[in-house]
């Protein structure tokens, strides 16, 4: 009997990957990640490889360390795979080149993924595939979930028998996390197929002392040409040995894979060649013409290419050929895959031109495809594009947008908000229709780049046949919007079905709805004859004690609605699945989730539609570049709007977005607050400001002002920007233990953000600014960062706040990518209002030294003149040219008229204050040799490390700071290793200065560290300890900063600063070793280790305190030679 599998081709890949490897070496990337994390996972059961054995993972420092384990673990005779995308399979392109001229059988599962140009994309389309295509790695593209699964197998199966490496890719985000029903392969079968003459000679070629041998020589000019030629046999046997196995797995599964496959009429004249996901787009498109001239050529090897087998299933009526391409190489004249055609066909009387699609996962539907087909009936255009609107190069194929086709699947559409669980909702909902009825169906995930608190967008099909869309759903019959504020700022029913059904998570009444709901809206729900329902799952959830988490209320309501599955069947289900999928978290959550799955679709509420709605009118809506991505409406934007920012240089925006995705708001209470500025400090997102007015000012409610004197206090949240985190409400030490602030419901007729508007431009601020450094005279200061894309809670973004608070107009940041550059910049929502940029993970502190190389080049040439052209002041200058306050001053008095030279340079006048940022990941692994480097140099550069002891952007894997014992994705079963101790290695150099810090713990500290880092005339360190919601702190986001002073309180993170003006050693905090166990079960990350693992668990917390207490006596030995 058939088994299925409801799941996505990162899953299935992995399975395989498992079955055929030894050994794997790993390294997180989006979105290939999920395949590490899986073979990591089973290689914590008792499930064998091929081999009879477990695959040894081992997660390293970067993907070049990644792909160097795998060959130097082929060249010990073992198999060996690894997972990546992107840039990281980029790093590894040096050790492809030695494993291909090595013969050596690795492999590689590549979810293709767009590369940092302009910008970074975490998106999917094949531009780091073909920078690889040179490298003598054989390739293998899957175009779904099912082909994924099925090709990884043919993959490692033809790299053993042919003893070359491969590389097997399939589309980021559109295959790797499309979850589809999958029949599940006959491993016992699969195992056969094994080459064993093939694997002996492989493992024979083994690194042993019995047989000693050398490899990897130096050859000259007179035999390195040769050498290389001769492989040329081994790779011309490649495509055969290929294909051979591709006919073993179909007469296994019943498929008809081959190297290259033919669909279509067998007379056609028109054919599009293509690979990846978009083939089943154009399949699905030829099904519904079922046209006599029209066919499609699906690549599967891609490298050897071979011109053989693409000639066996090309009909011998072809006469125009478009070849599409999922990447665009400037410059050339033409893209790697429509240039292999030419190539391969270059014989033949026929007609080919290129194009280009899908970039960056650019959606691509079956209209974009019949553009193409008539493009070659009809202009026969070359170098095109479609999905775009080229209106600057008039590249773009003309679409017509109001062709359709019925496919006949039932179509969803959930728009959720990052963190509400609404993804999980939908993958369920899909897992459970796949596993437990006939129907297929297929799940895809559509994420913005902002972190928890993004919009997300699942589209889900079912079907009684298999689903071919690989395209956003277009019609769907039912809506769901869990977060009602979304229906005021996007466009959520636009496209839906024509008698639908739209389910609104909402706390609002039937009367309150009604009246709220923009005009829009009405009419579309009164002209598609649209049935309204509505849920406060909110209030379901935290009344039955599981806070906001709402995702298994909405799963039973939707459930319920769509009537697929008889609802009690589905209770009992996911009652099933809850003692699994919550069964770390203890039975207490468990019964919670099932008492939520038996009583939440009896509060689903049916709202009347008024059928005089359709007769409202609908305002036109002009939108500006920025409003229009924050609209979702970017893919509309043609190729003219973006030409003044071709560089990929933007301004500041976050200011103007206004997301009002707050369930909760903090409300400041007067007469309880001490004017201490801790509130506006810790907030992650800088929306809860102090501003002191005129006293006389009575515009809005305030309170006598302690200091400065004469003025008067206020306290003023920008409702629409905060994330109702609730950080402030716990960092505010209120009156005789009464709070100044309280969270209350968020009420858009009732917290406005006029008062806030008004106070940033009328304030006296800068005016009275409070000569002394502390937190209550930064958190005055207006901060250049602000309204970021962070998460709820964030322990990251205080750090940065209050840094631009303190050098505001001389701050200049590299930042590594990482949580810290996403939230920081992802289009539209631009945080910072400095001079900020990132380049890549790897290389931040190089290129933030390049940056700092660059500004003292200026400023050379600056005091060149000035020596040249000597006056009073250029000698104060020259004197004082690392003085902020004299610069600035001098920078005023010049005049420029009698130095037209120093005007272009006037801005370097100044000196800048140049920042180094990156999370632990950029720090501790990938670009550790960079920091190090710039650690050893004299510059003055200061590193600031937002140390979250996680990968927090990649979705949470173990990094070299994280500790002992910590549960991650990597170390499933426990870290097994320390922390690595970064202060104590920067500190061996005599010239840093070194400073751990928390705000959580001591915010006046920081503020210290800042100072005396800026002040030392040389690089600095700084590690910033960072709470995350991958802790999983189990009081919540809300607590991350109480539960950070937890941290260093407790000893788990201490805090001091080392000094090497002074050789001062000074330790900031005074640990109680007793409340170390205490702090650990706070958070899921070690409390979890008891039902993971808990026959090793004690003993190693208990190590891992041991090695905090000498971890403390270490420093604070340092702290006593201060007092010697």
């Amino acid at each position: 009997m058939n088994k299925f599998k409801t799941m996505d081709a990162n899953e299935a890949v992995a399975n395989v990957a498992y079955k055929f490897s030894e050994v794997c070496g790993i390294y997180p990337i989006t979105p290939a990640s999920p395949m590490a994390e899986k073979v990591d996972l089973i290689s914590n059961t008792e499930e064998l490889n091929f081999f009879n054995n477990k695959t040894k993972v081992i997660e390293m420092q970067s993907e070049q360390g990644a792909v160097a384990l795998v060959h130097g673990a082929l060249n010990s005779g073992v198999l060996a795979t690894t997972f990546t995308a992107s840039q990281g399979l980029l790093l590894m392109i040096p050790s492809l080149y030695k494993m291909a001229g090595e013969m050596l059988p690795g492999v590689l599962h590549v979810a293709a993924r767009s590369l940092s140009t302009h910008a970074l994309s975490i998106f999917g389309d094949h531009q780091d595939v073909y920078a690889v295509r040179q490298t003598g790695v054989c390739m293998l593209a899957s175009s779904n979930p099912t082909e994924a699964y099925h090709l990884s197998a043919v993959a490692h199966l033809s790299a053993i028998s042919s003893s070359l490496p491969f590389v097997h890719f399939f589309d980021g985000f559109r295959t790797s996390h499309e979850i589809n029903k999958i029949k599940l392969m006959d491993y016992n079968r699969v195992e056969k197929m094994i080459d064993k003459k093939a694997l002996d000679n492989f493992r024979n070629r083994q690194m042993n002392n019995e047989n000693p041998n050398t490899r990897g020589t130096a050859e000259n000019e007179d035999i390195y040409f040769q050498h290389t030629e001769s492989r040329n046999t081994d790779y011309l046997n490649v495509p055969d040995i290929i294909s051979d196995y591709m006919e073993k797995i179909n007469k296994l599964e019943k498929t008809d894979y081959k190297p290259f496959n033919y669909y279509g009429s067998k007379k056609a004249k028109y054919v599009i060649v293509a690979m990846g996901s978009v083939c089943n787009t154009i399949k699905e498109l030829l099904n519904y013409l079922n046209d006599q001239d029209l066919g499609l050529i699906e690549v599967h090897l891609y490298r050897p290419f071979s011109s053989t087998y693409l000639q066996k299933v090309l009909p011998k009526t072809v006469t125009n050929i478009a070849v599409l391409d999922r990447t665009k190489e400037p410059g050339s004249i033409g893209e790697p895959l429509y240039l292999d055609i030419v190539n391969a066909l270059k014989d033949k009387e026929i007609k080919i031109i290129g194009g280009r699609y899908g970039l960056s996962s650019k959606n691509t539907t079956p209209r974009d495809i019949m553009a193409v087909y008539t493009n070659l009936k009809e202009k026969n255009k070359n170098n095109f594009t479609i999905s775009i609107n080229d209106d600057v190069t008039k590249l773009s194929l003309k679409v017509d947008n109001n062709f359709k086709i019925d496919t006949g699947n039932i179509e969803y559409l959930f728009y959720g908000f990052g963190s509400d669980g609404m993804v999980s909702t939908s993958k369920d909902i899909i897992k459970i229709i796949g596993n437990h009825t006939k129907n297929y169906v297929q799940g895809y995930f559509q994420y913005d780049s902002k972190k928890s608190g993004g919009v997300t967008r699942s589209h889900l099909r079912i079907s009684k046949n298999p689903i071919l869309s690989s395209y956003y759903v277009e019609n769907p019959s039912l809506v769901v919007i869990s977060k009602d504020t979304y229906i005021y700022k996007y466009d959520v029913l636009d496209n839906i079905k024509d008698n639908g059904i739209v389910l609104l998570n909402t706390n609002l009444n039937s009367n309150e709805l009604i009246t709220s709901l923009p005009n829009k809206i009405k009419k579309i729900i009164s002209d598609k004859n649209l049935k309204l329902f509505t849920i406060d799952a909110y209030k379901i959830a935290n009344e039955l004690g599981l806070k906001n988490k709402i995702s298994t209320c909405m799963e039973v309501c939707i459930f319920k609605i769509i009537g697929i599955m008889p609802i009690n069947k589905v209770k009992q289900i996911m009652k099933e699945t809850n003692e699994t999928r919550f069964k770390h978290k203890g039975q207490k959550i468990v019964n919670i989730n099932n008492k939520i799955v038996e009583v939440s679709d009896k509060y689903i509420n049916e709202i009347e539609v008024d059928s005089t709605w359709s007769k409202l009118k609908v305002p036109n809506e002009e939108l500006d570049f920025y409003e229009t991505i924050n609209k979702l409406h970017g893919d509309n934007l043609p190729v003219s709007a973006f030409l003044d920012k071709k560089q990929g240089i933007v301004k500041h925006t976050t200011d103007k977005e206004k997301r009002e995705i707050a369930e909760n708001v903090p409300c400041w209470i007067k007469e309880n607050c001490i004017q201490c500025g801790k509130c506006a400090f810790a907030c992650p997102h800088g929306v809860i400001r102090p501003y002191v007015i005129d006293k006389n000012n009575n515009a809005v409610d305030s309170i006598p002002s302690i200091v400065p004197k004469d003025t008067n206090y206020v306290v003023s949240v920008s409702y629409k920007d905060c994330t109702g985190c609730g950080v402030c409400v716990n960092a505010c030490p209120g009156k005789l233990g009464k709070k100044a602030l309280t969270m209350k419901p968020y009420n858009k007729e009732e917290f406005t953000n006029q008062e806030f508007d008004y106070l940033v431009k009328n304030n006296l601020n800068s005016e009275k600014a409070l000569p002394t450094l502390n937190v209550k005279s930064i958190s005055m200061k207006e901060p250049k960062f602000e309204f970021s894309g962070a998460c709820a809670g964030c322990g990251e973004t205080p750090y940065l706040t209050n840094l631009t608070r303190m050098f505001s107009d001389n701050l200049i940041i590299a930042n590594a990518t990482g949580c810290s550059s996403i939230y920081s910049a992802s289009m539209p929502s631009i945080a910072y209002n400095i001079p900020w940029a990132s380049s890549l993970f790897e290389d931040n502190s190089e290129y933030g030294l390049g940056i700092k190389t660059g500004i003292n080049v200026k400023r050379n040439k600056i005091k060149k003149y000035m020596e040249d052209n000597m006056t009073p002041l250029f000698k104060k200058w020259i004197n004082n040219m690392d003085n902020y306050e004299i610069c600035k001053e001098i920078k005023e008095k010049i005049d420029y008229n009698s130095h037209p030279y120093l005007e272009k340079l006037k801005d370097y006048i100044v000196p800048k204050s140049m920042w180094i940022i990156g999370g632990d990941g950029f720090a501790y692994d990938i670009g550790f040799g960079g920091l190090d480097h710039v650690l050893s140099t004299n510059e003055n550069i200061n590193i600031l490390v937002l140390d979250t002891e996680v990968y927090s952007n990649t979705g949470g894997q173990s990094s070299k700071s994280s500790n002992l014992g910590s549960i991650a994705s990597f170390t499933s079963n426990g870290k097994k290793n320390y922390k690595k101790d970064l202060a104590r290695m920067a500190m061996c150099y005599p010239n840093v200065y070194v400073a751990q810090t928390n705000i959580g713990y001591n915010q006046e500290q920081y503020l210290k560290v800042l100072k005396e880092a800026t002040n030392h005339n040389g690089p600095s360190l700084i590690i910033a300890y960072s709470p995350c919601i991958e802790h999983g702190i189990k009081q919540g986001m809300e607590h991350s900063q109480t539960n950070a002073y937890l941290a260093t309180e407790c000893g788990y993170f201490i805090t001091f600063r080392y000094n090497p003006d002074t050789l001062e050693f000074t330790m900031d905090s005074k640990p109680n070793f007793d409340k170390y166990d205490d702090y650990l079960m706070t958070e899921n990350r070690y409390a979890n280790l008891k039902q993971i693992n808990p026959k090793d668990c004690d003993k190693i917390l208990d190590n891992q305190k041991e090695w905090a207490i000498s971890r403390y006596n270490y420093y604070k030995v340092q702290d006593n030679r201060k007092e010697d």
